[in-house]
């Protein structure tokens, strides 16, 4: 088995789609107005919006901003460059500037617009590169 994507679903997909652009300096595949994907090596991150629920089942299946348990991350070379570079899109929303955790990845804590946790990391101690192979 495979993780193959996470998805976020929000009622106004384009400032998302714009926001995840900027940050991780990748292009979005806009598939429909109403769905777009952010393909990387590992896996994909989905940005639905709240117009997809009904394929679903109805719209009462999920919420829009409502995330209190859940962080997207994204393991990038240099999370202290890519902090520098991204602190203006960031701007009030950051959580935490780049900080070395006790597990050996060096982590900057942020939220997307809809309030999502983003955390971008590099692996720094012996054991956090081994554990990602770098």
């Amino acid at each position: 088995m495979n993780l193959a994507s996470v998805r976020i679903i929000t009622a106004d997909i384009e400032p998302l789609v714009k926001f995840y652009e900027d940050v991780t300096g990748s292009k979005i595949i806009m598939y429909t107005p109403d769905f777009a994907e952010l393909q990387t090596p590992q896996a994909t991150l989905a940005i639905g919006s709240t117009n997809t629920l009904a394929l679903f089942g109805g719209n009462e299946i999920a919420e829009t901003a409502a995330n209190r348990s859940v962080i997207i991350e994204f393991r990038v070379d240099d999370v202290d460059k890519r902090y520098e570079e991204i602190a203006g899109t960031i701007g009030d929303k950051l959580v935490q500037a780049p900080t070395t955790m006790p597990w050996g990845n060096r982590s900057l804590l942020f939220r997307d617009p809809d309030g999502n946790l983003v955390n971008f990391f590099t692996p720094v101690s012996p054991e956090a590169k081994q554990r990602f192979g770098v």
